[in-house]
This record gives structure tokens, sequence and C-alpha cells, in this order.
């Protein structure tokens, strides 16, 4: 018997909380950042760890909370300046086309 962990069914579908924390404390790397992005989100295991791939994600390939609150952002900014601001800009990008939808709207909050 296999006791590996197995992808969600693609057909399966994903229970979706209300809202999330998103803990940044102690994210040192890109690669930290986008594996926690990708368990929190819940993000497919074949998510590429990329900014393109975070995008994709993020307008369809998986829905969102309602809330995400991001808890240690300042620790974020000072560790990796330019993936915060990506992080920041995509979820802006994602507010500002799909926000009109109440279906599909997401509060991100910076802590």
């Amino acid at each position: 018997m296999n006791s590996e962990p197995t992808e969600i069914d693609e057909e399966e579908e994903m229970e979706v909380p209300e809202q999330i924390c998103i803990d940044l404390h102690g994210v040192s790397s890109a690669r930290q950042l986008h594996e926690l992005l990708r368990k929190e989100l819940q993000f497919p295991l074949w998510y590429g760890h990329n900014w393109d791939a975070f995008w994709d994600a993020i307008r369809g390939l998986v829905p969102l909370p309602k809330r995400i609150t991001f808890i240690g952002w300042a620790n974020l900014v000072e560790a990796l300046p330019e993936d915060s601001r990506k992080l920041r800009e995509l979820f802006d990008k994602y507010s500002e086309k799909y926000g009109c939808y109440a279906s599909d709207y997401c509060e991100v909050i910076y802590l």
C-alpha cells in the first residue's frame, strides 16, 4: 500500500476556509515563501513556485478564502523585498480585476 501523500482529485471539490492567517516569520527564501503559499492556499503539488504560476493559481486554479491575513509582513519585506513587493502587487491586481465580483472578493491584510 502506498502511504505517500497524493494530490486532491481534480474532480473533488476543495473546501475553502472563510479566512486564513499565513505566518511569514522565518521565511527567508523565495522557495520557502512559495511552498508556504502553496500549502496555505491549497495549490496543487505541481504548483510552479514562481510568480507566473502564483498568478495563474489565484485567478482561477483554486478558490481563495474571503480574507487572507499575512502575519510578519515586515519580516518578509526585510528578508525578501522583491518577493514581498510582487506578492502584494499580484493580490492588488487580483482585487482590481476580480474584486467587483462578490463571489471572488478576497480581502488581504498585511500585519
